[in-house]
């Protein structure tokens, strides 16, 4: 055996390793996010992560020797998957040119997504949990940044530079994230379906309006 035949077999064995291990640690971190939506953040142990994983709690602490460490990882995959989705959503193209409404309705499905419940967990839990506000603030913040960031690069059909879009932006996330918590106790019903399409008026007549 060459040199070379044998460092590729020493190195084969090892990036299977390190495959193996970050589709366990993405398991981990799924279960962890799938019990913030079932069980609440209180009552989300690393056993109950464990069990929803399907791993030992002794595998997973292997891999996130605390929960806190989970929590971690769990935020930093929420953040980068609502981005991903927000994206998504507000690069697809509208025969008719107008993005206005498909816009809305695909930030509107996006926040109803279980994902969504799971940072809204996080978000009301972090009120009184010093420990995970520290996590969320700075990965929150770091998400408002690039949600805006990818905003003006993408709505080419906005004057960005003018403080309307902002203020389209802000309205937006706002108010759908708003109906989307109340719909946690309620379901949807045709007052709702009011408020979306005056929304839709509005974020019209930010648009086309020009700022003195």
């Amino acid at each position: 055996m060459t040199r070379s035949n044998a460092l590729d077999d020493a190195q084969e064995p090892a990036g299977w390793q390190a495959q193996k291990s970050a589709a366990t640690r993405n398991l981990i971190v799924e279960a962890a996010i799938k019990c913030f939506v079932d069980l609440g953040y209180a009552r989300t142990t690393t056993t109950a992560i464990a069990d929803k994983a399907g791993l030992s709690r002794g595998a997973m602490l292997h891999h996130f020797p605390s929960k806190v460490d989970i929590v971690r990882a769990a935020v930093e995959h929420l953040h980068a998957k609502r981005l991903r989705a927000f994206r998504r959503a507000v690069t697809r193209t509208n025969p008719d040119g107008d993005r206005v409404r498909s816009n809305l309705d695909a930030y509107w499905q996006h926040v109803r997504h279980p994902m969504f419940v799971a940072f809204f967990e996080l978000v009301v839990a972090a009120r009184t949990d010093p420990e995970l506000a520290a996590i969320l603030r700075p990965a929150q913040e770091a998400f408002e940044e690039e949600w805006h960031r990818t905003a003006r690069e993408v709505f080419t059909e906005w004057r960005t530079e003018d403080e309307n879009f902002d203020v389209a932006l802000d309205l937006t996330r706002y108010v759908l994230e708003g109906m989307a918590i109340s719909f946690l106790v309620h379901k949807e019903t045709e007052r709702d379906r009011r408020v979306l399409g005056y929304l839709e008026d509005k974020l019209r007549e930010l648009r086309d309006s020009k700022k003195p």
